[in-house]
């Protein structure tokens, strides 16, 4: 049995952990801005450079420098031999700014950016970034999207600590577990991409995405779980299964392995590419 007091010490480990498990998936994914500085003539400038964007508008590239530096973005569609083209970055306030074409849902341009001063030249990214554009997904789909996935997660993980724990909350935890990653992940899941890439599944049996199929590798040992315990409330075997599953796939970084437009022959691809 888990006393009152280790009951409210396992919820603050299963917060702090699971908030732990968002950020590391979130801050390792192919979308997560890449963020650094560059020091030219003694000062040092910091920069975050997109690897995502939503909605219709053309994507922002900006640093903040001085009024006497100039600056140019070059790019091109991503996986494409095609000849770079150049934009150069115009200064608006305090900051340096080029905008990257707008594309379809899916579609991924590579870019580099160059700083000049003084007929001097400085580059960002020697490695080309790839940015990603999506459709705008509605907050009213996405918000509780991401609250319930973070539920799921931290239902999880306090139920695989009570049942390890051999706690009497195992069912009940897992019942939670199971309806908050049904709806946040199968329900809303689908939703969002449908929003963002303009497909409701694109998992198996249909495409190779990544956040589809472990979503629902996750849900079909949640399920197994739910149905062991309903029957012998005692097991705890399925339900550290099912929590070790989900811990798993959170350490996969978010978006790996995502939707992807291929230029030549205008489908949406799935999974990762060579």
């Amino acid at each position: 049995m888990i006393s009152k007091r280790n009951s409210i010490l396992l919820w603050v480990f299963a917060v702090i952990f699971t908030l732990s498990a968002a950020i590391y998936q979130r801050a390792t994914g192919p979308t997560y801005p890449i963020k650094g500085d560059i020091e030219i003539n003694g000062q040092s400038f910091n920069y975050k450079l997109l690897r995502t964007f939503s909605g219709e508008n053309d994507a922002p590239i900006s640093i903040t420098v001085p009024s006497d530096y100039k600056g140019r973005v070059k790019y091109r569609h991503f996986r494409s031999q095609e000849e770079w083209q150049g934009l150069e970055m115009n200064h608006n306030g305090e900051d340096l700014v080029a905008f990257l074409p707008n594309q379809p849902p899916a579609g991924k341009l590579e870019y580099v950016v160059s700083l000049e001063y003084k007929d001097k030249y400085y580059t960002l990214n020697e490695d080309p970034v790839v940015i990603r554009y999506k459709g705008a997904v509605p907050s009213f789909i996405l918000i509780p999207h991401v609250i319930l996935m973070f539920l799921a997660m931290l239902y999880s993980t306090r139920t695989g600590l009570e049942a390890i724990g051999k706690g009497h909350r195992t069912y009940s935890y897992t019942t939670i577990t199971l309806i908050t990653l049904g709806i946040g992940g199968m329900i809303l899941g689908p939703i969002v991409q449908l929003y963002a890439f303009g497909d409701l599944w694109t998992g198996w049996p249909f495409g190779g995405d990544w956040t589809d199929n472990k979503t629902l590798v996750a849900f079909v040992f949640w399920v197994i779980a739910f149905f062991v315990l309903r029957k012998n409330k005692k097991n705890r075997l399925w339900p550290i299964i099912a929590f070790i599953v989900l811990l798993s796939i959170y350490m996969i970084p978010h978006s790996m392995g995502g939707s992807e437009l291929d230029y030549e022959t205008g489908s949406v691809t799935t999974g990762l590419k060579e």
